[in-house]
């Protein structure tokens, strides 16, 4: 489903407002909705696929149902990926040459929303929702929204995610019956490199003919959140520090010392890898077999694996938590973007408040939850009991459910967590996530082509594993995020 309402639709909804304006329910206060003077909103959002068909199937019957009854119109329009979105927004915002108008509400992460209420652009929805009301949400995510200052709500949440842990079967199960690998190596991450260099020595010795040509078993998504998360559980605390308004990063050696052995050692062995823009293409071509990535990221795990020569076999999955390292507090990480608002008029905000309560209900989130893999941001809603006897989830494809049950129950029994937005906090992420995925995939490439050269690719391999590799590589990374968070 395109855009729910636009030209001539707009004008028809609209006409319908004025029409049942005489019987319609007027709403007191000073910034009352009135039907026979109808408020359009539009909103801006980063779903695709299923997640945009689902989004815009509860537009419509918002504008069909309480929007026609208080007289406000949605509009909504993808904006093509996350950072399409925020570029899109900040191009608004700027006036650019060519750009859109502002919308009235837009989906958002912290960092973006933080960036824009420094110049004073965003709304706090404090004054649009009771106490009650906000004590319906998960408590985590309503926290994550509140970042000034002053604690004001500048992010309502309307659709939350985890990290899972997605895993081909069918392969695992050929290595595992010819290995004595155990499943239960996949819950810390350390059994997870043991579990990854064990399939790269199997599939290596498939064709002994061809020496070093194992394959990698594993791949993540998100480097940011294994680093942003995995500190935390080594740590106990957070990547920085804020004291009195200002943020320091002076960040714990040995924690980032293991991070560096649990990606980086595996990645330059060949047994971790990413290869395509997600790890659910590595999947797809049978390049890994294992992957840790979105909830959301459910619907495109592959059910059929198609190697270089097209030939296509199907396949089994299964979903599991997302690994922590071992001995720690399980944790999970807290993502998926809410929903801003653009500081207008109190008759808009109201609106567009009046929108967001309406599609965070819990009927409705579950409804969005078994349409997008996307979780639910209500306490209740957050039940396989309700979610699972929902005919629409029981239609699911297997994996999808699976992904939906791991994360409900993630989402009710780890510690969720992420890192509070700060100036420069966005500039200091994308720093996370690409330093160490740079560096592993580079000195990847270097062994390779000594491997090519002759040498024998354990000795290649050693030439990167040292000590003094992880120093040049952290002071770097140290020296990077303090500059973006203006602490040099």
């Amino acid at each position: 489903m395109s855009r729910t309402f636009s030209g001539k639709s707009i004008a028809t909804a609209l006409g319908a407002l004025l029409l049942i304006s005489a019987c319609a329910p007027q709403q007191a206060g000073p910034a009352a909705l009135d039907p026979s003077a109808p408020v359009s909103i539009e909103i801006w959002h980063y779903y695709n696929g299923p997640q945009k068909l689902a989004f815009d199937e509860l537009v419509t019957r918002f504008n069909e149902t309480v929007g026609q009854e208080q007289g406000i119109v949605v509009e909504a329009f993808g904006q093509g990926n996350v950072n399409e979105l925020f570029q899109n927004i900040h191009d608004a915002v700027d006036n650019k040459v060519g750009a859109s108008e502002v919308p009235a509400v837009f989906a958002a992460y912290t960092d973006t929303v933080y960036d824009l209420d420094q110049r004073n652009m965003v709304a706090a929805f404090d004054s649009y929702f009771t106490k009650e009301e906000l004590s319906e949400y998960v408590d985590a995510y309503i926290t994550e929204g509140r970042f000034d200052d002053a604690g004001s709500l500048k992010i309502i949440p309307t659709a939350k995610a985890t990290e899972i842990l997605m895993v081909n079967k069918t392969d695992w199960d050929r290595f595992a019956v010819e290995t004595g690998a155990q499943i239960a190596l996949l819950n810390t991450i350390e059994g997870l490199v043991e579990a990854s260099k064990a399939y790269y020595l199997w599939t290596d010795a498939q064709t002994p003919h061809v020496l070093d040509d194992g394959k990698a078993m594993f791949g993540r998504d998100a480097i940011a959140n294994y680093i942003i998360l995995g500190y935390h559980q080594l740590t106990g605390g957070s990547l920085f520090d804020r004291q009195n308004g200002k943020v320091t990063f002076e960040p714990d050696e040995a924690a980032f010392r293991q991070l560096w052995d649990n990606y980086y050692i595996p990645y330059i062995n060949g047994w971790f890898g990413a290869y395509g823009r997600f790890r659910s293409d590595d999947a797809k071509t049978g390049d890994i077999i294992a992957l840790v990535g979105s909830t959301s990221g459910a619907y495109y795990f592959p059910d059929k694996v198609t190697l270089a020569d097209d030939t296509t076999y199907p396949i089994e999955a299964v979903v599991f938590p997302a690994p922590c390292f071992a001995g720690c507090t399980p944790s999970a990480i807290q993502q998926g973007a809410g929903m801003a608002l653009i500081a207008s008029d109190p008759r808009t905000e109201l609106a567009a408040a009046t929108f967001l309560k309406w599609f965070t209900d819990v009927d409705r989130a579950i409804d969005f939850t078994i349409s997008s893999a996307y979780l639910p941001v209500k306490k209740t809603a957050n039940d396989m009991g309700r979610i699972g006897v929902d005919e629409g989830y029981q239609a699911l494809p297997s994996t999808v459910q699976e992904a939906i049950a791991v994360s409900v129950y993630v989402m009710n029994t780890y510690e969720l967590y992420f890192e509070q937005a700060f100036c420069g906090f966005s500039d200091a992420r994308e720093v996370i996530e690409s330093s160490l995925a740079a560096r592993a995939e580079a000195d990847r490439e270097q062994v390779l082509t000594l491997a090519e050269d002759g040498m024998p690719l354990s000795e290649a391999v050693a030439k990167f594993a040292t000590d003094e590799s992880f120093q040049s590589w952290y002071q770097a990374f140290v020296d990077e995020i303090r500059a973006k968070i203006g602490e040099n």
